[in-house]
């Protein structure tokens, strides 16, 4: 749903699923130049990730995708952020993304199923 409030002047989007019995909230907002999703199981921000396609004279895109905050190491986080640049660069869109995932576990079916439920909602916003 986006937002109905006009104080918030942002289109954003939210939902909570239940993903392997832990609540997950996921909020999507679309800011000028950047799209921000945060996924929460723990009630805060977690690791903080940005996203960005490079230019270039390939026609293979380039992405960049470096953690601000939080957890380095942990290459399943990567890949959930590459995936989403991919889908909005796919979706015809400049924006940086900044991904935000507080999460219990950083498991690949958390992981995609947050992916794909973001997938969705980004339509919404964009």
């Amino acid at each position: 749903m986006r937002s109905s409030d006009p104080a918030f002047p942002v289109p954003n989007t939210s939902l909570c699923l239940d993903i392997n019995g832990h609540k997950t909230d996921i909020i999507v907002s679309s800011y000028e130049d950047h799209i921000l999703v945060m996924a929460t199981q723990i009630g805060s921000m977690g690791t903080i990730l940005q996203a960005r396609k490079e230019g270039g004279v390939t026609t293979d895109p380039t992405y960049s995708i470096s953690v601000v905050f939080g957890k380095r190491d942990e290459p399943m986080l990567t890949a959930c952020a590459r995936q989403l640049i991919e889908h909005i660069s796919n979706s015809g869109s400049s924006k940086t993304l900044v991904l935000s995932l507080g999460l219990r576990d950083h498991s690949v079916g958390i992981l995609k199923t947050i992916v794909s439920a973001v997938t969705e909602k980004l339509a919404e916003v964009i």
